[in-house]
């Protein structure tokens, strides 16, 4: 495989590649870093993406050193001459250019390709119907026989912070590929769980409100919206499960057996934000659901106010709809206190049955 690699560099060099004409490089301009990686330490005198990839050849050759290419949104024309430089094979290429792809791991000869899903938590004063909570955006990876490729889209999910971690841990990083990859995953999934502790506080938030004495009725907007980007995020998180349950259990070309212990512990971690996603929805469900029966609750007893005051209404209206009949002949028509004994009866019958309702919570 590496002769055939070798011999793929030499004939794209040769039909190609002009490394001292920019605008004929195989890179584009969706380059973000392309570095050398000697035994872990960043290779000096390497100042553009264009001498970095003359170098491939020779850190083919030495156990321990790689070129780590990263970049962003990249076009089929800008990555063609990556994918023919490095032997990518057509399917992975595909899915790396036009994204929209779930986390999986794919392997390709020696070459291995996995996909993640990065998140972010969009920042907001107050969570309403149309906030937008999660933000997510994918990060595809080629590892192979002394290279790594990063292809990023999306607006976060930045690899320099890691790049420059890893850096910092020279022996850690002459491992290779591996550690690389490794800290690709382990980075993904701790932006899971900051951004699941994050929706931790607007899941509070949205339970205090539900059951606070007040009780605002416009939160099932905000529930259903916050249930709605829960599944977002759950649509990130979950796929990534059996793509590390194989990091961390199988034999995988390019990933060094010793880090199968890394990936089970990034595989636990992804378990603990699953189960934590999991318990969210579960508890949103139930914050529904409560609100619901407290919208129900309340609509009933306005339901009971406009019928006890039908009923306590309806008594000078029957009164007065039978002394409103005139006929002639009916009694008390023409006694001096009639009305004012009307008007008391009614008084006092309204009395009595407000006081009644108001004794059985009606009122």
């Amino acid at each position: 495989m590496i002769r055939r690699l070798r011999s793929a560099v030499s004939r794209t060099y040769r039909r190609t590649v002009d490394l001292s004409h920019p605008a004929r490089s195989p890179l584009g301009s969706a380059v973000v870093n392309c570095v050398v990686y000697d035994d872990g330490v960043r290779r000096d005198g390497v100042r553009s993406a264009e001498e970095a990839v003359r170098h491939v050849r020779h850190v083919r050759k030495k156990d321990g050193s790689f070129v780590w290419i990263g970049l962003h949104e990249p076009t089929e024309k800008e990555f063609a001459g990556l994918a023919e430089l490095f032997g990518l094979h057509p399917l992975a290429v595909e899915d790396a250019v036009h994204a929209h792809q779930r986390p999986k791991l794919e392997q390709y000869d020696d070459v291995l390709f996995a996909v993640f899903k990065t998140v972010c938590y969009v920042e907001h004063e107050e969570l309403t119907a149309t906030s937008e909570v999660v933000d997510t955006g994918e990060l595809m990876a080629f590892t192979g026989p002394g290279f790594v490729i990063t292809i990023r889209h999306g607006g976060h999910g930045s690899l320099g912070p890691l790049r420059e971690a890893l850096e910092a841990e020279p022996e850690h990083l002459a491992k290779g590929p591996s550690a690389v990859l490794h800290a690709i995953a382990d980075h993904v999934v701790d932006d899971y769980l900051a951004v699941a502790d994050a929706v931790q506080d607007d899941l509070d938030a949205i339970e205090t409100a539900v059951f606070s004495p007040q009780g605002d009725r416009a939160d099932a907007g905000r529930i259903y919206q916050l249930k709605r980007e829960l599944l977002e995020l759950r649509r990130a998180v979950t796929p990534l499960g059996r793509p590390l349950q194989r990091l961390s259990t199988e034999p995988v070309a390019i990933v060094a057996p010793e880090f199968r212990a890394y990936f089970r512990d990034v595989s636990d971690h992804l378990a603990r934000v699953t189960e934590q996603i999991a318990s969210y929805d579960t508890l949103l469900d139930s914050i529904l659901q409560a609100h619901l029966a407290q919208v129900t609750v309340a609509q009933n007893e306005d339901m009971r106010k406009i019928t006890a005051w039908a009923a306590i209404v309806a008594v000078p209206t029957m009164v007065c709809g039978v002394y409103g009949m005139n006929f002639e002949h009916m009694p008390e028509l023409r006694w001096t206190y009639g009305y004012p004994l009307v008007l008391c009866v009614i008084a006092t019958a309204c009395l009595f049955i407000h006081r009644g309702f108001r004794r059985n919570g009606w009122l």
